[in-house]
């Protein structure tokens, strides 16, 4: 077989000359009209993600709102309780009722400490949660239509 013979599949499509400029027109048309298409998928992706990172935020800053107001709760109750104990040991007569008071004091005041930082770490995921899980789908999402 002669190495040099052109078989029809590696025979470059021949235009003819008159055919040149029309088909050179199509191909442009064909290429701004896919390239429009890119854009508008990536525009809307675009779109859609810009949304998503604005409900994010809001959705966090929510939660950090009610981080602080849970806080600002527990600081309230917990200066509450010290002011009962000061109170209380202004009335102190002896040594022994004063170390029985505090004993009592601190031992609630510990278990109280621990529940609020387990409202407060609960609170804290909750949010993280709330916001990052959306984003990090949405995103994915809205790309995977683009593409």
């Amino acid at each position: 077989m002669d190495m040099n013979t052109e078989t029809p599949a590696t025979k470059p499509a021949r235009i003819p000359k008159k055919d040149a400029p029309e088909a050179f027109r199509d191909m442009a048309e064909k290429g701004t009209a896919q390239a429009k298409v890119t854009y508008e998928n990536i525009n809307a992706a675009s779109t859609e993600a810009a949304e998503l990172i604005k409900n994010s935020y809001s959705t966090a800053v929510e939660g950090v709102q009610d981080y602080n107001n849970m806080f600002i709760e527990f600081a309230r109750a917990n200066t509450n309780a010290t002011l009962d104990f000061v109170q209380k040991l202004s009335g102190v007569k002896s040594p022994s009722v004063f170390v029985e008071l505090w004993t009592e004091h601190v031992r609630k005041q510990l278990q109280t400490l621990s529940e609020q930082t387990k409202q407060l770490a609960a609170l804290a995921q909750k949010v993280t949660l709330a916001t990052a899980e959306p984003l990090k789908m949405g995103i994915a999402e809205a790309f995977n239509h683009a593409a």
